[in-house]
């Protein structure tokens, strides 16, 4: 695809694509040039560098996320509903994870959403400075459960690429770890539970802790 007719919209939406399927380690400019079938050398004119394509490629994923309608009356339920699509995106885009440890991402529509955030607390009746609260504990409570997904598609990329090798090594990781479980009765008792598998957490606990999380801060906002 020659530069004049390769778009900076379809660099990102395959940059997005690469991201999914290998991850942050996956995406350089010779990669993304041979799924565009185009030279690496056509894509530095529409994006300065690979930093710069993370960062376009986080702020299309964010314009994913609806903006509820605000009511005071009914925050919680626009407080889960934001909460759980914010999630829900993360899972889908589990390189995100990875990327808000590697870079500073800024971008409109990251930041149309975080101003939404914003004003649904205070119209809700939080404070400024309770609302700034709120709306890091929600953020930082989302991306902190889709860890355990960055997790698990990591660990599959590195099953696909060195199969035999790295399923011995995990193996003998899952194995160790399960000895040293034996010898606590709580997690002996969970061993076969879902709870034991790599990076897994029990049903619902998503749901849970954001009720719990959002009981929190509505006292928070009462008091």
């Amino acid at each position: 695809m020659a530069r004049d007719t390769l778009t900076r919209d379809q660099i990102i939406r395959t940059a997005v694509e690469l991201l999914d399927t290998d991850g942050l380690e996956g995406l350089n400019m010779r990669a993304l040039g041979k799924q565009l079938g185009s030279a690496a050398t056509a894509v530095y004119w529409h994006v300065k560098n690979k930093d710069d394509l993370v960062l376009l490629a986080t702020d299309h994923v964010w314009g994913e996320l609806k903006l509820c309608e605000l009511d005071a009356a009914d925050w919680r339920t626009t407080a889960t509903s934001m909460a759980t699509d914010l999630y829900e995106m993360l899972l889908r885009h589990p390189w995100l994870v990875q990327a808000f440890a590697a870079h500073v991402l800024y971008g409109e529509n990251k930041a149309r959403h975080d101003d939404h955030s914003l004003a649904m607390h205070e119209t809700a009746g939080f404070t400024p400075d309770q609302a700034d609260r709120a709306a890091a504990a929600l953020f930082t409570y989302a991306l902190g459960n889709a860890a355990g997904a960055a997790a698990n598609a990591s660990l599959t990329r590195k099953l696909d690429q060195d199969n035999a090798n790295a399923e011995a090594q995990i193996q003998e990781a899952m194995s160790k770890a399960q000895e040293i479980a034996m010898r606590h009765p709580r997690l002996r008792a969970r061993l076969d539970s879902p709870a034991a598998n790599y990076a897994a957490s029990p049903d619902e606990s998503f749901e849970f802790g954001l009720q719990a999380l959002l009981d929190g801060l509505q006292r928070q906002a009462t008091a």
